[in-house]
């Protein structure tokens, strides 16, 4: 078996990176070597893999779908937004500059077909089946020309292509129906279905639709998926959780003893890696919020400044909004605050900036004894060690260097000398991304901050984020298992497009 899918979407979120995850899951699940593939990701929610490469979280959830480690292979080109017209370019795991969005698509972009082409095809070579990820719709007709990651990639490898809808938005019908009326003839004959997302209610109040719907396009359903909550693996873009409030889903379950622990993130702009905070939203009794005003600070017990890809403009932003003098207070008052990665950084105490924001000097919160200059190269390593007694992974992915010049050593060696970080009474910081996802660091943690923040709550002693993601990824599986039709999809992969498709006016503008 050589198979390979391209799961594109109607939409960007309807479900594009759940869907190949879960159908990564089904496949490994019946013996089948399978491999993640996103020719092109843009996102600040990124990885590092064993090589020391850089790509984007998504993909390395699908490849924990497929139970392999992932590589630069699976993304070969990661985009790392910096504001509204520029994102930083990674191929191949690497950064190789900053590029205007002009710039990208006016001809970077499909020079990048080939490499892309050929990292697919490394993976054929190895897995028995390739799952490929689109991005956005592959009906942007202004970008078709340039396309490497939508019909671009399926007509360059001739894959079969399935096109999900998030049928809980509206529009659905006319969604699919649009999406195939507007690609090109050759574009069409690799169009095999549809799969619809999101579903509640009865289903057979949608047969006719989809039967109508057929008529129309000579395209099936594959499958329709129920609605079901806590399913989204780490998403793509942190530039989305900007709203106040936003809460991420945590445990029903109670906690452990008498009382819950409040979690506050600082939505600051361009934030990184926020599900660095998904470990703690799994902690049964942790409540963890994304929050953007300094009043919401006053009753959480411990509030997190994430990672960002601008360090300098969130800082700016801290400060505009009154966050920056609430944090020095709550710093002052040994009340407890995490900074991860890009946080870390402004809690310090000067940032020489002539890389990211070129600002030159800047000074920091002063919270932490930290000077951080930043770096051309970008440090993405792969740490372990231990805190708190408990030892503890992680990753890290930035352009900052901290010179750290006191307080206590956050995470250490074996022998007790400084990995990374600092920590001030109750103010911690720290560049490694991941690291709660270790549960006896996690707890141990928690822990400190309930007592800093006078709680009585007390860490779940049998959680394990592991385990979580694990259960997460096979309910992924079973949701393809159970409401898609899987014997089609199984041709679909083995055999690629079908033979015959009919083209559906008007097609893409010449």
């Amino acid at each position: 078996m050589n198979g390979g899918l391209l799961v594109a979407g109607t939409t960007s979120d309807a479900g594009k990176s759940v869907v190949t995850a879960g159908i990564c899951r089904w496949l490994v699940r019946q013996g089948v070597r399978v491999a993640p593939f996103k020719a092109q990701n843009m996102s600040l929610n990124s990885f590092v893999t064993r090589e020391g490469a850089e790509i984007g979280r998504a993909q390395a959830m699908q490849a924990q779908a497929c139970r392999v480690e992932p590589t630069a292979l699976m993304n070969p080109v990661l985009l790392k937004p910096g504001g509204e017209q520029s994102s930083q370019v990674v191929l191949l795991g690497k950064p190789v500059g900053e590029m205007s969005a002009r710039g990208y698509h006016g001809g970077r972009q499909q020079r990048l077909l080939g490499t892309v082409l050929d990292c697919l095809a490394e993976l054929r070579g190895t897995y028995d089946a390739v799952i490929c990820e689109g991005a956005g719709s592959p009906a942007e007709i202004n970008l078709r020309r340039t396309d490497i990651v939508n019909m671009g990639i399926a007509r360059g490898a001739g894959l079969p292509v399935l096109v999900v809808g998030d049928i809980d938005r509206g529009g659905v019908f006319a969604s699919f129906f649009g999406t195939v009326a507007l690609l090109s003839a050759k574009d069409q004959e690799l169009v095999a279905g549809f799969l619809v997302n999101k579903f509640r209610g009865d289903v057979s109040l949608l047969e006719p639709g989809l039967d109508m719907l057929h008529g129309l396009t000579g395209r099936p359903a594959y499958g329709v998926l129920p609605f079901r909550h806590g399913l989204g693996i780490d998403e793509e873009d942190g530039l989305r959780v900007s709203l106040r409030g936003t809460v991420r889903e945590s445990s029903v379950t109670p906690p452990v003893g008498e009382d819950v622990l409040r979690v506050a993130v600082c939505a600051i702009p361009l934030m990184s890696n926020f599900t660095d905070v998904d470990a703690l939203a799994a902690e049964p009794g942790v409540v963890v919020r994304f929050v953007d005003r300094p009043e919401e600070l006053a009753d959480a017990d411990l509030v997190v400044v994430p990672g960002t890809r601008g360090t300098v403009r969130a800082l700016a932003w801290l400060r505009e909004r009154g966050l920056a003098n609430a944090l020095v207070r709550r710093a002052a008052e040994h009340r407890p605050v995490l900074g991860i990665c890009g946080g870390f950084q402004i809690l310090g105490e000067h940032i020489e900036d002539e890389v990211e924001s070129r600002a030159g000097a800047v000074p920091g919160l002063g919270v932490l004894p930290v000077r951080v200059r930043f770096a051309r190269e970008k440090t993405l390593t792969r740490p372990d060690g231990q805190a708190l007694g408990e030892p503890v992974e992680g990753y890290e992915i930035h352009h900052g260097v901290a010179d750290v010049t006191g307080g206590e050593a956050f995470f250490t060696d074996d022998d007790g000398q400084r990995l990374d970080g600092c920590r001030v009474g109750q103010t911690w910081g720290t560049h490694w991304h991941g690291s709660l996802e270790s549960d006896g660091f996690r707890r141990a943690f928690l822990r400190e901050v309930a007592a800093g923040a006078g709680r009585r709550f007390v860490p779940a002693p049998d959680t394990s984020f592991a385990a979580l993601r694990e259960e997460q990824l096979d309910r992924l599986g079973d949701l393809i298992e159970q409401h898609a039709d899987t014997d089609a999809l199984w041709r679909l992969i083995e055999s690629g497009p079908p033979q015959g498709l009919p083209f559906i006016p008007p097609g893409a503008p010449a």
